[in-house]
């Protein structure tokens, strides 16, 4: 089975490459039928999926079973001052590999986003695959077109929405949070958007359960149990051992002192059932996640 991962210099992109070659996790053994798969990784310039005319010759002669999508432009600031940026990795890429990968006949997993929502509180109850998108930011509203892309395109589809990632590659969240503390001392961070943690471990362990299946669908993929970004920072400087301290602060006054920043999510709490119903639900509570990461993470 050949396999095409793109973005694959990203922490999930790199998390799926160190499961495909080790053949397990640290949820346990990836599919049978993954092992010893032919993996073919690109990212740019290698590879530019926002080029449809590259993006359709270079899938056609590769011919993958499945084609990975991890590619995509994250920095949610920077997509409100780079729109057509953002809309050409977020959206017309997405579309490229959708109908490139429907002239081979390969199945497409795509990665997204919980920014595809509103943020508008839910009442406490996490959002399932069938809650209706209302994304409030430039990076939310290319990734849900994105989604709607592949959808339209490519009939052999899995759309893979998660929340909050980190992992051992990479920039993230969480090694942020740890240089902060150091460099500072204090941090101030809000407690009024709550979401989901997520470790790419799981998340890419899940993907590849999903890769051998004929699920097709969208998919809600995230650490197990909701908290604050407050709640995420003061635990990440707990497990770090890192002396600095965490304030809570609301989201308006993280807003007046960085007014160029885009609008997160206040809700954007996902609940995994597709996962559940279809090929099982295994991600683990987010603290737990968390700390097993600090057991591993070299610190760089």
């Amino acid at each position: 089975m050949k396999i095409l991962i793109t973005g694959c210099n990203g922490q999930l992109g790199r998390e799926l490459q160190k499961q495909l070659a080790s053949g397990r996790s640290e949820l346990g053994p990836i599919p049978a039928r993954l092992q010893g798969a032919t993996v073919v990784a690109v990212d740019l310039p290698q590879l530019d999926i926002s080029d449809r005319n590259q993006t359709i010759a270079f899938i056609e002669k590769e011919k993958p079973h499945t084609i990975i999508n991890c590619a995509a432009f994250t920095n949610v600031d920077g997509c409100e001052k780079q729109t057509d940026d953002a809309f050409k990795a977020n959206a017309i890429g997405p579309r490229n590999l959708a109908q490139a990968a429907r002239k081979v006949g390969a199945r497409l997993i795509h990665v997204s986003t919980d920014y595809v929502f509103s943020g508008q509180p839910n009442g406490g109850i996490p959002l399932d695959e069938t809650a209706l998108p209302n994304p409030k930011s430039a990076y939310g509203s290319t990734k849900l077109l994105g989604e709607e892309y592949v959808a339209r395109f490519c009939p052999r589809h899995m759309i893979v929405r998660t929340a909050w990632l980190y992992g051992y590659e990479g920039k993230n969240f969480v090694k942020t949070i740890v240089n902060a503390g150091k460099k500072f001392g204090h941090l101030e961070v809000v407690n009024d958007q709550l979401g989901n943690p997520t470790n790419a471990v799981d998340l890419a362990h899940h993907i590849l359960k999903l890769a051998v299946s004929h699920e097709y669908g969208t998919y809600h993929c995230t650490g197990t149990g909701i908290c604050s970004w407050y709640d995420f920072a003061a635990e990440i400087i707990r497990l770090s051992g890192v002396e600095a301290t965490v304030a809570p602060c609301t989201s308006a006054e993280y807003a007046a002192k960085h007014p160029d920043a885009a609008d997160r999510p206040a809700w954007s709490a996902l609940e995994n059932r597709m996962l559940r119903v279809t090929v099982g639900d295994e991600m683990r509570p987010w603290q737990e996640a968390l700390k097993t990461f600090f057991e591993n993470w070299d610190g760089n």
